[in-house]
């Protein structure tokens, strides 16, 4: 027995108990509190994303709307396709990560394992094209051109495709209506990234990860509207993912449809017609280089005069852009994006800049004017003149005595504007400009635009470029280190003795910068929408449009019309006067100046055509093709890369183009019932109570489709299988 005492034991016992009930209630009330602000103070926000983990979505894509052109023609739509997806969650669950799966599918749909493996990875910046760049949890299109007979073996074989699904699927479809291709004006669609659904919730917009949206175009401006929005369905699955019922359904929204200037018809002859003058082009002879013109790369723009609407525009190289429908292959892109490709996924109407050559002396005539000089005067037009120490000769070293304005217009003659615009950089000061020199030559080129955006509806337009004073202080501060390493080498090569100078003094508007500016040479750069909205000035009186291709926004049912309108952003820097005199000048370049040998047997007294002809001359490459000309309804403004003259390379496809819009025929006399377009269309297609948009009748010029009583329903459905396959096709104008 111990010899402890009893009462020694009992403190000790009992502290140990209270600290232990200490614990208990201590454990007690902290749970006690924890469930009290689980199930009572956030109760309502634990329960929500209890219930949300037991709801799957799925999403229902949104049909997305047409673009038609102004006749209701579709230019791009949707139609039903098998397509072929792969569920990556469901290929990573078995053991080989579904390769064999993916395998077996490239067998049924004749294609290689490796393509179709690629085709479901997803993109990062160190992937290649092809890759999946939207959600990894959204089934991935592997095809959308799968038979019918491959659908059925992929869905009647199950257990050998897990993950794979085949089903009928709204795909887009660019139809290149009469050969129109409009590819560059239309854009292109693929799926939304993560960045963008991130951007989307800060801007207050929705973007579902299964979107696809406008990349480039008319489908990247007027994504939202086309897109519509889609519909989600909610289903209550329990823990082993099992489907027990719906929880609500979100129908989808349709989007609306963009009616558009285009005319169809126009725009295939516009494209037709720019192909060929550059293959044309090319099979001709440059004296100066020895070579044959390159041709590499040209623009058309075809503009209602009264209003800014494009009626078509095209640009050389293009593109399919049907190639992007279902994901692109790498071998497509490469081709698109490549060295060798020389990018045709540029629009160069818009983002196309050179210098515009002899086409901007109208331009020249209005700052002459500006700037006080005699519009009724006489100016000497020498074949040469010395400036500097340097001649500056006429483009063919002719020599016209003393003429007008008007007469150094059409016969285009530089050494007039040379005197013009040298004689005012002597009255602004010279090389020791006057503290506020008054510019006239630069200042009336930015008054009509030039240098900034048109603000026309298509993404990533240029600005163009007026080299003035202030252009000159930052290229030179851009630019001096550069110059100053070279002025020190003992490079004697004519790019190193410029680089010496420019070292020196490249911040100072020399002379020879302002006579080759007069010109439309030197470091001036134009796009041919600027110029087709300088054009169109010209002709209308002097308001300056903001360019547009879209003309109106009608909802899916047809209830709601938005309507885009005209809208006049600036005023020619030129009065009604000048204006005027201007316009004589330039119909005498049609009927008697540098154009007047394409123009022979032209109706000039019934369609009364005025142009400017331009040949720029760029360092290293042979000369560029300018033509700017306009009727009493539009202005056709068209130029070639290394193209030759403006009338030599550009002149006859203008003249095809105008020929087409007004039925003009190879005899000079007009047939009306041929003419595409001899007055713009003002009206909106069609639309029937249900909200379909028909096609205007005039837009049914094809023997192949026999024409019905009124208007016509323009939809793949509306027309027998053998029709819609022979209109889906295409069919080239004249052919």
């Amino acid at each position: 027995m111990s010899n402890i005492p009893e009462t020694g034991r009992t403190p000790r016992v009992t502290i140990r108990l209270v600290v232990l009930q200490i614990l208990v209630l201590s454990l007690l009330f902290t749970l006690g509190g924890r469930l009290w602000f689980l199930q009572i103070r956030d109760g309502d926000q634990y329960t929500a994303q209890a219930n949300s983990n037991n709801v799957q979505e799925v999403v229902t894509p949104a049909v997305r709307g047409a673009i038609l052109d102004a006749k209701g023609v579709p230019l791009a739509d949707n139609e039903t396709r098998l397509v072929v997806s792969a569920s990556r969650t469901d290929l990573l669950k078995q053991k080989d990560d579904g390769r064999a799966v993916l395998t077996r599918l490239a067998s049924v749909l004749h294609m290689q394992p490796d393509e179709v493996r690629k085709k479901v990875r997803l993109c990062d910046s160190q992937t290649p094209k092809p890759c999946w760049n939207g959600s990894p949890y959204q089934p991935i299109p592997i095809t959308d051109e799968a038979t019918t007979q491959q659908a059925l073996q992929i869905m009647e074989r199950r257990e050998d495709f897990p993950g794979i699904t085949a089903e009928p699927t709204a795909v887009r479809r660019y139809t290149s209506p009469f050969g129109a291709n409009a590819s560059q004006v239309l854009g292109y669609l693929s799926p939304v990234t993560d960045d963008e659904i991130t951007d989307a919730e800060k801007e207050g917009r929705s973007l579902l990860r299964s979107d696809q949206i406008g990349r480039s175009g008319l489908e990247r401006t007027y994504d939202t509207q086309l897109r519509g929005t889609a519909g989600v369905t909610r289903y209550e699955v329990d823990n082993l993912g099992r489907v027990i019922g719906k929880a609500g359904e979100t129908p989808a929204v349709p989007g609306s449809n963009l009616v558009t200037s285009i005319d169809a018809r126009v725009q295939a002859v516009a494209e037709k017609e720019l192909d060929q003058a550059m293959k044309v082009a090319r099979k001709t002879f440059d004296t100066v280089t020895g070579s044959y013109y390159k041709a590499d790369s040209g623009a058309v723009v075809v503009m209602d005069v009264h209003t800014g609407q494009v009626i078509a525009m095209a640009s050389a190289p293009t593109y399919d852009p049907n190639v992007w429908v279902g994901g692109i292959s790498a071998k497509d892109y490469a081709k698109l994006t490549g060295k060798k490709s020389n990018f045709p996924l540029l629009n160069r109407a818009i983002q196309g800049q050179s210098a515009p050559g002899s086409t901007f002396k109208a331009i020249s005539t209005s700052a002459a004017v500006k700037a006080g000089y005699s519009i009724d005067g006489h100016y000497p037009c020498p074949s040469s003149m010395t400036i500097g120490g340097r001649v500056f000769n006429n483009f063919e070293g002719e020599s016209a005595g003393e003429i007008t304005l008007a007469h150094a217009l059409e016969i285009s003659c530089d050494t007039v504007f040379y005197h013009l615009s040298y004689d005012q950089w002597l009255k602004d000061g010279g090389t020791k400009p006057k503290k506020h020199p008054a510019d006239w030559f630069y200042k009336t080129a930015k008054a009509y635009g030039l240098g900034s955006v048109t603000g026309i509806d298509l993404p990533s337009e240029v600005t163009g470029r007026i080299p003035d004073r202030q252009w000159k202080r930052d290229y030179y501060e851009a630019n001096k280190t550069y110059w100053c390493k070279v002025a020190k080498s003992d490079k004697q090569d004519y790019a190193s003795q410029i680089a010496r100078e420019n070292c020196v003094d490249g911040y100072v508007m020399r002379a020879g910068d302002s006579v080759n500016y007069a010109i439309g040479q030197g470091d001036t750069l134009v796009t041919p929408i600027q110029m087709a909205r300088i054009y169109s000035a010209i002709s209308n009186g002097g308001k300056l449009y903001q360019p547009t291709i879209g003309k109106a926004i009608i909802s899916a049912d047809g209830k709601t019309i938005t309507r885009i309108k005209p809208k006049v952003t600036g005023q020619a820097p030129a009065s009604a006067k000048t204006l005027k005199y201007i316009n004589q000048a330039l119909e005498g370049v049609v009927t008697s100046g540098t154009a007047a040998w394409r123009f022979n047997g032209w109706p000039q007294d019934k369609i009364t055509l005025h142009a400017k002809t331009g040949t720029a001359e760029v360092a290293g490459k042979q000369t560029t093709s300018w033509f700017t000309t306009y009727s009493k309804d539009y202005a056709v403004i068209m130029t070639i890369s290394q193209g030759g003259t403006g009338s030599g390379g550009s002149g006859p496809a203008v003249r095809a183009i105008y020929e087409a819009m007004y039925g003009v025929q190879k005899d000079g006399s007009i047939d009306n019932r041929k003419a595409l377009l001899p007055h713009p269309e003002t009206a909106l297609p069609k639309i029937t109570a249900d909200g379909t948009i028909q096609t205007r009748k005039a837009a049914w010029d094809m023997p192949a489709l026999p024409s019905a009583p009124g208007d016509a329903v323009f939809t793949a459905a509306a027309l027998p299988p053998d029709r819609t396959e022979r209109f889906l096709l295409g069919r080239r104008y004249g052919a």
